[in-house]
């Protein structure tokens, strides 16, 4: 049981900080960032393996 609480807290403490650090982004930096980022095909070690 012990183990089972400390799991949820740990969720919960993690859930609390990613929506105090989403509080803190902008969508409009995000996409300033990725305006930077180039647009080529990746390196075929690098791709998703098509089904």
């Amino acid at each position: 049981m012990a183990t089972a609480v400390a799991e949820k807290i740990a969720a919960l403490t993690t859930e609390i900080y990613l929506g105090e650090l989403a509080k803190r982004g902008s969508r409009e930096k995000y996409d300033a960032v990725l305006t930077k980022v180039p647009d080529i095909k990746p390196e075929s070690y690098d791709q998703l393996p098509t089904a």
